[in-house]
């Protein structure tokens, strides 16, 4: 089932996937929240202007083409290009993170309304902890362009989960041709931290994109967003995406926020050992070999509101 983030009143209307302006801008009206808090997300719509996602645009392009230096900035790319040529580098790349510093790009978590929205689930100290540019290109036939239904959270070394929460926000017009995000309604309500590993993909997975099986059951949603809405989620609730079936590029630029209240946790013997032993090996392979996952995300992280605590 499709749910329209751009179908809105001014009066909320307590439908699956409804959302709206509330009386100050910024401020959760008691409906929304009780919306977020039953099925774990909530889309705003058109809450990034235009301007600030084209000037994001252009500099992702400035990044991967070499343009401009990438500094701290990871390039993810596409698992079924590899070892060839004759693709842009547009094409080949789907991902960038931790750009968190960057000039650019910086100003979408500094966005003052983005802030006031994140505060409703943080608190007034805020952290930017993890940063992308999501760029799904068109499929190549071998369906690696789909993400697994996985939660946040299995990512995350820091605790407690309700107050962390992504900012996701479309850089285009997205649907459930060009692969928009599916969200499984109210799984956060479960409080479980599922199994995560690689699916088993004829063709291949791309790195990182861990997965939770036995999930094609439950409900889900797909949401149907334009340019400059905004969908929060928790971390707990399982979402993924399908494949991009058209011959055009799908973007969108995201943060996972926590308040600065939150503290690490040792996920060693835990189900996130897996994730944690996967990026202390790449970081080690950066000539960073003394570095403890803990480590890893506090230097990935950014205070963009309110006062640092423990992350």
């Amino acid at each position: 089932m499709p749910i329209e983030a751009n179908n809105m009143e001014t009066e909320f209307k307590y439908t699956p996937g409804c959302a709206t302006k509330s009386a100050k801008a910024g401020t959760l009206s008691r409906k929304q929240r009780e919306f977020y808090e039953k099925n774990g997300f909530l889309v705003i719509p058109k809450l990034i202007p235009e301007d600030l996602i084209d000037a994001c645009h252009r500099q992702f392009l400035d990044v991967i083409d070499g343009r401009i230096p990438k500094g701290g900035i990871t390039m993810m790319k596409d698992i079924s290009l590899r070892g060839k040529s004759g693709y842009t580098n547009e094409r080949v790349v789907n991902k960038i993170q931790d750009w968190v510093w960057d000039e650019v790009f910086s100003k979408y978590i500094l966005h003052p309304h983005l802030l006031d929205y994140v505060e409703n689930f943080t608190g007034p100290n805020i952290m930017a902890m993890h940063t992308m540019l999501i760029n799904k290109p068109p499929d190549s036939g071998k369906l690696t362009s789909r993400h697994p239904w996985h939660q946040d959270l299995h990512y995350f070394p820091f605790r407690p989960a309700d107050q962390i929460v992504a900012a996701w926000t479309a850089m285009e017009h997205i649907d459930g041709n060009n692969g928009c995000l599916v969200a499984f309604p109210g799984t956060h309500r479960e409080e479980t931290l599922y199994q995560h590993e690689y699916p088993e993909w004829e063709d291949g997975v791309n790195k990182m994109y861990h997965g939770v099986r036995g999930m094609d059951h439950k409900p889900k949603v797909e949401l149907h967003m334009e340019k400059g809405d905004t969908v929060f989620f928790h971390p707990l609730m399982v979402h993924g995406s399908g494949p991009n079936k058209t011959a055009n590029f799908r973007k969108a630029i995201s943060c996972h926020f926590a308040s600065s209240d939150c503290h690490y946790i040792d996920v060693r013997g835990t189900s996130q050992q897996s994730i944690a032993d996967e990026v202390q090996a790449i970081t080690q392979k950066r000539g960073l070999t003394d570095l403890t996952f803990q480590d890893i995300w506090h230097m990935r992280s950014r205070c963009v509101r309110g006062l640092q605590g423990k992350l």
